[in-house]
């Protein structure tokens, strides 16, 4: 099973799990949009909602401002950001977020990190506090 696969199903399988909790979202994470899953929130808002896995734990959560940006210009909907890292969950509801200061990350080229060459990409570092919901393990 490649990478993008096993990455694909964990997306569906977290929409599932919230949709149990009240959520009614559809995956789109392999599509041309510039989110996962959009839908409704439990309180019937429309949403998006952009997914990052990480298999190791970091304190600070990285949003990529091309990915923030992205999701903002979505209209007349609610933006959330769900991180799950080896630590916890991670919730970040984006419309209400006060953004830290951007920096500049040294990144791979492509996601499946089969090139070596990295790039400069701009991000956000959000706090585990910023989150709206965290459940930790």
């Amino acid at each position: 099973m490649s990478q993008q696969t096993s990455h694909h199903k964990w997306e569906q399988g977290i929409i599932h799990l919230l949709n149990l909790d009240g959520w009614n979202l559809t995956w789109c994470g392999d599509g041309f949009e510039h989110y996962d899953a959009k839908g409704k929130t439990p309180k019937g808002f429309d949403c998006v909602m952009e997914f990052k896995l990480r298999h190791k734990y970091y304190p600070t959560k990285v949003l990529e401002q091309y990915k923030y940006d992205k999701l903002m210009q979505e209209p007349n909907c609610m933006k959330f950001y769900y991180v799950f890292d080896g630590d916890g969950n991670y919730l970040y509801h984006l419309d209400t977020l006060i953004l830290p200061e951007l920096v500049n990350i040294n990144t791979p080229v492509t996601y499946k990190y089969e090139n070596k060459n990295l790039i400069d990409k701009k991000c956000y570092m959000l706090s585990e506090s910023q989150a709206s919901i965290v459940n930790k393990y």
